[in-house]
């Protein structure tokens, strides 16, 4: 009996129609973002592994696949033993995200890039995740990112091109949840937390979907529990509000906050930002509804002001998402460069595309006699391409009809029967619709 010899964990293969899909789709979300002013970049799929165990990759960092050093000898390899360190042997890393080779991409060619720079980029990335349905070890991000601009124009042209090509696929009923870092350590301070326990105070209420209110506060108790019961009322107050959906205007997010919390000056300018945002994105055509979660964290440590995740109701999780993460490039650049970004979650969004249709071309199915010989069968193929065709050869089998439904299935429109008469003139040769 035959093994079955599957992919790695977590990662798989993908057959010419799922990847054709795929590409369908990848090429949707190339057009939104190209027609919005973003240039395509690529970078390798491999960073040095100091590079991408700096601290800029939060909790992601953990999950990296890591390349081992080429040429170890016994001695270092003991040396790493002792150490207890594996990545001691580990000189370089594969992606876990894009964000950070993007970073070191601006680090590497500021000179020749623009001084604000729009940049797409698509490609595959690695965690060692726990395998588990919509989440693998192998997946493919959808990024674009402006870098260089400090205001809202940033955060208004990334959530009207997000927005554009996740309407492009069809997925208008998506929701932007947003919200702001600078709000969220607003209300940490206001509440009581010290300084040094509010990253900590963040991740607790970022697993509030996870955990709900009363597990965050009980986390949150063990720091403070003055501050986690104001936080507890806080959530509380919130929860009618993020059920029926807060509007993404100055006037309802101030509404929303505690009273004293609504007049304290970061919270005021924070409020204003976002509302100075969404005016932007609708004044820009937005395709997708804007609300305000108040309770939005995003778990990246990097993120410095606007933060903004997507949600769809036939997802359990994000969609999609990103922020401002201002203080990122500089630690490679040596100088602060503003920038923020939006993400799609590309393996989660394609299983909820319905079927785009196929690019229009024919796809035709060269149907030959068995005893036709080679030269003969490449040159009647060659008389039949043309731009915007695509040819496969097929030997004429027994079954006919069950060659030709596979090949309507893939995706073939026609087929062209060829037979030794046809050999002398292959201008006699018709192509007859499939189907």
């Amino acid at each position: 009996m035959a093994t079955q010899i599957n992919p790695p964990r977590g990662m798989r293969d993908f057959v010419p129609a799922e990847k054709r899909r795929r590409e369908r789709v990848l090429s949707k979300i190339r057009e939104a973002y190209t027609a919005h002013g973003f240039d395509e970049i690529e970078t390798p799929v491999v960073e040095d592994s100091d590079r991408l165990h700096s601290g800029m990759g939060g909790d992601n960092e953990k999950l990296s696949f890591a390349i081992m050093r080429r040429g170890l000898d016994d001695a270092a390899l003991q040396d790493a033993a002792d150490q207890a360190d594996p990545l001691a042997l580990s000189d370089l890393g594969l992606r876990f995200d894009l964000t950070v080779p993007l970073a070191r991409f601006m680090a590497t060619h500021r000179g020749t890039l623009p001084n604000v720079f729009r940049s797409l980029h698509i490609g595959p990335v690695w965690r060692a995740e726990r395998p588990q349905k919509g989440r693998y070890r192998q997946f493919v991000q959808c990024d674009i990112d402006i870098l260089g601009e400090p205001g809202a124009l940033a955060e208004a042209e990334l959530l009207v091109a997000g927005s554009a090509a996740l309407a492009s696929l069809g997925l208008t009923s998506c929701t932007i949840r947003v919200n702001d870092r600078r709000l969220l350590n607003a209300l940490l301070e206001w509440c009581g937390f010290a300084e040094e326990h509010q990253p900590q105070a963040l991740i607790s209420i970022d697993k509030l979907d996870k955990i709900g209110t009363k597990g965050v506060v009980e986390e949150l108790a063990q720091t403070d529990p003055e501050a986690a019961e104001r936080i507890h009322q806080a959530l509380n107050n919130w929860a009618e509000g993020i059920k029926a959906g807060i509007p993404l205007t100055t006037e309802s997010i101030l509404a929303s906050l505690p009273e004293g919390l609504r007049e304290q000056a970061a919270a005021v300018e924070a409020a204003e930002s976002l509302g100075e945002v969404a005016d932007a994105v609708q004044a820009g055509g937005g395709a997708l509804s804007l609300v305000f979660d108040p309770t939005l964290v995003r778990g990246m440590g990097y993120y410095t002001g606007t933060i903004f995740e997507v949600a769809h109701p036939e997802s359990g999780s994000s969609v999609g998402g990103g922020g401002r993460y201002d203080g990122m490039i500089g630690r490679f650049l040596g100088q602060d460069v503003p920038a923020c970004g939006f993400s799609i979650g590309f393996e989660r969004i394609v299983d909820l595309v319905s079927d785009l249709p196929e690019d229009e071309e024919e796809a035709v199915i060269l149907l030959v006699d068995k005893k036709l010989s080679v030269g003969d069968v490449m040159r009647m193929k060659q008389s039949l391409l043309q731009p915007g065709r695509r040819i496969r050869v097929e030997r004429r089998p027994k079954n006919v009809r069950g060659l030709l439904d596979r090949a309507s299935a893939e995706g073939f429109t026609h087929v062209a029967h060829v037979r030794d008469a046809q050999v002398e003139d292959p201008s006699t040769i018709t192509l007859e619709p499939l189907g």
